[in-house]
């Protein structure tokens, strides 16, 4: 059986907590890039101190890496969004494979997705496909749908080029980077407006 062109197949290791060195199998376009171990292991040691218990919402989530990850550390319930239909299937699969009781996988639009978001989160991953121009408009629309709890946690991952507007409240806790791609962790505080 021939594998169309413009799809690929690929494998992300969870890196610690509960499900610890699972393997989780996708297939999907070239698109499909999951954040490299190596990353994710930088991001989550980052987290360590806002994982257990926390409500995390994993936009753009493709193979589902960032989301499973929190989950397996101790996340009170993660929310995968997805706009690929098969990409989403494949997130289903993954999360009856691990008996993922808090994780659900939502088949949407990530902007529409959040125009409808009536739940605050403690933790977000923004990650889209790069280049897109997606980073600003999630930031945008997590911004004023009120998605974020007050000190809630954001992720963002682009390509250095793209330089994203970052909302002028948020503080910045960690940025590193990895060949063409920039990686940060931001805080998310209130906006005070003074009289």
């Amino acid at each position: 059986m021939n594998t169309p062109r413009n799809e690929q197949h690929g494998r992300v290791r969870i890196i610690g907590g509960q499900w610890k060195k699972r393997i989780i199998r996708f297939r999907g376009s070239n698109e499909l890039r999951p954040t490299p171990d190596s990353v994710r292991e930088t991001v989550f040691n980052w987290l360590a101190p806002h994982i257990l218990g926390a409500r995390c919402l994993d936009l753009f989530s493709g193979s589902g890496a960032l989301g499973f990850e929190a989950a397996s550390r101790g996340a009170a319930s993660v929310i995968l969004v997805e706009s690929q239909f098969k990409t989403w299937r494949q997130l289903q699969d993954v999360i009856n494979l691990l008996n993922a009781s808090t994780v659900v996988a939502e088949h949407a639009d990530a902007l529409d997705w959040l125009t409808q978001c009536s739940k605050q989160f403690d933790l977000v991953f923004v990650d889209p496909p790069y280049c897109s121009g997606l980073v600003d408009k999630a930031l945008a629309r997590l911004i004023r749908t009120n998605c974020l709890k007050t000190d809630a946690t954001i992720y963002i991952e682009y390509r250095i080029d793209e330089k994203p507007t970052i909302p002028i409240h948020w503080e910045l806790l960690r940025q590193k980077k990895a060949g063409q791609v920039c990686y940060s962790l931001y805080r998310h505080t209130e906006l005070l407006i003074k009289t």
